[in-house]
């Protein structure tokens, strides 16, 4: 198995940088990061997937070593990433989707959904209820985008904020397992054009939440398999978001974990496990032709 590799291409007249591990020969995963990380989120299980997977990990533009561009958001990201795909010829694929990788990654599913082989849900949003009174700041600004409340809304995107993605309400003794990871995110954030494009994509996640209906529709029709990652010290969405995917897809199997938002953090292995037992399975009953449907 060969190591990852860090490649880049050039997408939309953008650079995206992507980690890439594993025969190309093998099934296709894509692992899609969430706000504020990168490709990085996976280091720690990276090896164990490439060695039955093609593992893709793009930074998202503006993240990690992928540059910003104009007007972003979610789904020109999954345009980009769908360009991506192209250029590597990974036509059906296993799809990980957290935070906001869920926001670009449902769009990959429900634009072609007889590409996607399974989803690997990790912490990532898809219904009302996951998003409590947490969010009452940040719908105010959706409703009325003022810059008052734009100021509000984005309060977060700051040293301290960034912090809290990983380790705000964790409790003391898994906080202390994460590494810092805060502080290289914070740096990149801190680049050119980088905190524009967060608060762009701040204002443009109300796009997926309008999304829901249609998302829904989807998981409804097509019943992906599906396997449930979630850290239940999650303060961004609520645990009650955990029920609503088990009755959108009734044959998901669910682990729910004494982790974090971040849980590749603080579980790795198990999680590295529970994924490559997931795709072998799920790769299982099918045939050659069926693995490489576009």
């Amino acid at each position: 198995m060969r190591e990852p590799e860090l490649v880049r291409f050039e997408i939309e007249g953008a650079e995206m940088a992507v980690r890439l591990a594993g025969d190309r020969e093998k099934p296709a995963l894509l692992l899609i990061h969430g706000f504020p990380s990168s490709s990085e989120s996976f280091r720690n299980v990276i090896d164990t997937l490439a060695r039955d997977c093609f593992v893709i990990t793009p930074d998202l533009p503006g993240f990690g070593g992928s540059e910003p561009v104009e007007r972003p958001s979610f789904s020109r990201f999954a345009d980009m990433i769908d360009g991506l795909l192209a250029r590597l010829g990974a036509g059906a694929f296993h799809l990980y989707l957290h935070d906001y990788g869920a926001a670009v990654g449902l769009h990959l599913a429900t634009r072609a959904p007889r590409r996607i082989r399974s989803l690997i849900v990790q912490n990532a949003n898809a219904h009302q209820i996951g998003m409590g009174p947490q969010w009452s700041a940040t719908r105010a600004y959706w409703d009325d985008p003022t810059p008052e409340r734009e100021t509000e809304a984005t309060a977060h995107l700051t040293f301290e904020g960034t912090r809290d993605q990983y380790v705000g309400g964790v409790p003391r003794d898994i906080a202390d397992r994460i590494d810092p990871r805060w502080e290289e995110d914070w740096r990149i954030m801190s680049l050119p054009g980088r905190l524009e494009t967060q608060r762009a994509l701040v204002l443009d996640y109300r796009s997926h939440l309008a999304r829901f209906a249609e998302i829904a529709d989807y998981l409804d029709r097509w019943q992906p398999p599906a396997l449930m990652l979630w850290g239940r010290h999650d303060i961004f969405f609520d645990l009650e978001e955990t029920l609503s995917w088990m009755k959108a897809l009734p044959r998901m199997e669910a682990h729910i974990l004494d982790g974090p938002h971040f849980l590749l953090e603080t579980h790795p292995a198990e999680c590295a496990a529970l994924m490559s037992a997931f795709v072998k399975r799920a790769e299982g009953p099918r045939q050659d032709d069926e693995m490489k449907r576009t």
